[in-house]
């Protein structure tokens, strides 16, 4: 009876945790669906397409510890491989997205069966590597026109009569794709399989001594992550109606880092925070006087000084998170 106490006593944080969690993405999607009305929908599908970029990377480096520098392989070859299949073979939108994703999962499994055979920063600049060699080849592919890229990619009809050249049409289908994608997320993370993986994080040589194959695990995350990856990537090529360079390009797995690291890895909601905090500061800057890149190196320097854990992060360690789990403070 006391153990059966004790092991709901200590459910109870993890269950109001949940409850913040919650809370915010209920109140996110309340704000999601009236935004279109007050902001530029394409804007805001530009952020919808980078936060499940960071959603999905997170998975990988916020629940599992690999850190790949590689992602943008996966982003910017779904873009290619549905820009393609929309505009060349004729394909619904729909199909050309996944399409995009299919690409994207073999290349995470072929990049994926290579990196996770080293540790740490050799694991790393492995998904650099073999980034790079795709961006070359993205580079010299007849299919991608080279430095012009795939350009007037049509939109479509969704299920054949949904036209999604109008733009509210574009974003609520971009918001439902986003959701489905964040869903998945939350339920990989939130299963047995994801209990494994954060064992993995945390210790990879116990979780071997209890008989799991953690290769085997580490690469089944490394394939979703990148199919996740490629969802968004699929989408940014529709919304944007085109595919370039600069999707495959290490500047992107970059800034993928940096929207994750700004929101707080290891947590479900700080990705999408660190994707629109950095996809505002380049929308609104973008006409202005000042760099770019330079506000946004001091934001990071400022956040990484300041919140260690990132801005959500540092939202459930503080007082108030604790509160709400259900911890004393310090």
């Amino acid at each position: 009876m006391l153990d059966m106490t004790r092991a709901t006593a200590a459910s109870l944080p993890k269950q109001r945790l949940f409850k913040l969690e919650t809370a915010l993405i209920l109140i996110g999607i309340a704000g999601l669906v009236l935004a279109p009305f007050y902001f530029y929908p394409v804007f805001l599908m530009k952020v919808l397409c980078f936060a499940l970029f960071a959603c999905a990377f997170n998975l990988l480096l916020g629940y599992t510890g690999i850190l790949s520098f590689g992602h943008a392989a996966f982003f910017g070859g779904a873009a290619y491989f549905t820009a393609h299949a929309v505009k060349e073979w004729g394909l619904p939108t729909e199909l050309g997205i996944l399409v995009g994703v299919a690409g994207a999962t073999v290349l995470g499994l072929i990049i994926g069966f290579f990196a996770i055979r080293r540790q740490g920063i050799y694991s790393t600049m492995i998904t650099l590597a073999l980034a790079q060699m795709f961006a070359f080849f993205c580079l010299q592919a007849p299919f991608t026109h080279g430095e012009d890229g795939i350009q007037g990619v049509p939109r479509g009809y969704l299920l054949g009569f949904i036209d999604l050249n109008q733009p509210l049409n574009m974003y609520f289908f971009v918001l439902a794709v986003f959701l489905v994608g964040l869903f998945i997320i939350w339920r990989i993370i939130n299963s047995p399989f994801g209990m494994i993986l954060k064992s993995v994080r945390e210790n990879e040589p116990r979780a071997i001594s209890l008989g799991y194959s953690v290769a085997r695990y580490k690469l089944a995350a490394f394939v979703m992550s990148a199919a996740l990856t490629g969802l968004a990537g699929g989408l940014k090529a529709i919304v944007f109606q085109f595919a370039t360079l600069t999707d495959v390009s290490w500047q992107m797995s970059g800034e993928v880092v940096l929207m994750t690291l700004l929101g707080g890895i290891g947590t479900l909601t700080g990705p999408i925070f660190g994707a629109a905090l950095v996809a505002a500061l380049e929308n609104y800057l973008a006409t202005s006087e000042f760099p770019v890149t330079v506000i946004t190196g001091v934001i990071f320097m400022v956040c990484v000084l300041v919140f260690r854990r990132g801005i959500i992060g540092e939202l459930y360690a503080s007082r108030l998170g604790k509160r709400l789990e259900g911890k004393p403070d310090n």
